[in-house]
């Protein structure tokens, strides 16, 4: 709806009045300041005066254990993408991505606010993926993997090292990585780049969320607990404001 009609329903003021306020410079949204007959939505951090005003909005928070196949985009187009797979009735964004020949921990989510903290925060929380290999692993694969690999970026048209990482041995074709990056096909490349073919990937762990009880296919929201938890390491690791709805 647009703005003055926001801010009206809220009972502070006309709509008259809000286009006043909006036009001192009194309106913050999204944390940029407000233009007459801009519109917003629920899920919109508008501001008067620095105070939050509007409805209570009522963030939902999912952990899906993607299954493969499953593709990890928003786009309607797309018939196998995760929103219709999981069939909510809130308006869902991904929270980063996940291939759609891996299987695993994502998070989707209706709060806007959180996804951008999320996303800018990417390089600096940890995702732990489980992964065999068509070859046995060895010490010396164990070793590259950890201190980093040159691998090809062909958006920029460069070669990227991955970032040194934690990687242990789990069975003879099978290790256990844990990432603070979030490059495309990023561990599947990194194997490709020394002869090694994965022939399956599922992240079990996204920042401190596990799938622990939660069977492929599966998803269920966060715990108000979990969801507290978030937001404060999000508030504790980000530049992005999150609002206390």
């Amino acid at each position: 709806m647009r703005l003055n009609q926001f801010i009206a329903e809220t009972g502070i003021c006309s709509r008259r009045e809000a286009d006043k306020k909006i036009e001192n410079g009194e309106v913050i949204v999204n944390g940029a300041a407000a233009v007459l007959g801009m519109s917003v939505g629920d899920s919109d951090d508008v501001r008067l005066n620095g105070e939050r005003i509007g409805r209570m909005f009522e963030r939902v928070c999912i952990l899906v254990n993607k299954p493969a196949g499953i593709t990890s985009t928003t786009d309607k187009s797309d018939k196998t993408n995760i929103i219709r797979y999981v069939s909510c009735s809130k308006r869902l964004f991904t929270v980063g991505r996940l291939d759609k020949d891996s299987e695993g921990a994502i998070l989707l989510t209706n709060d806007g606010n959180l996804v951008n903290a999320l996303l800018r925060a990417e390089n600096g929380h940890e995702k732990v993926y489980s992964v065999r290999t068509d070859k046995p692993v060895t010490a010396e694969f164990l070793t590259a993997m950890s201190e980093g690999i040159k691998i090809y970026n062909p958006v920029r048209n460069e070669y990227t090292v991955t970032l040194s990482c934690k990687v242990i041995k789990t069975g003879k074709n099978a290790f256990e990585i844990t990432l603070v990056q979030g490059l495309n096909r990023q561990i599947r490349r990194m194997c490709a780049a020394l002869g090694y073919r994965v022939w399956s990937l599922t992240r079990t762990k996204f920042l401190f969320l596990t799938l622990n009880g939660l069977s492929v296919g599966k998803w269920r929201l966060l715990t108000a607990e979990e969801t507290e938890k978030l937001y404060g390491y999000l508030a504790c690791n980000s530049s992005v404001t999150l609002p206390i709805c």
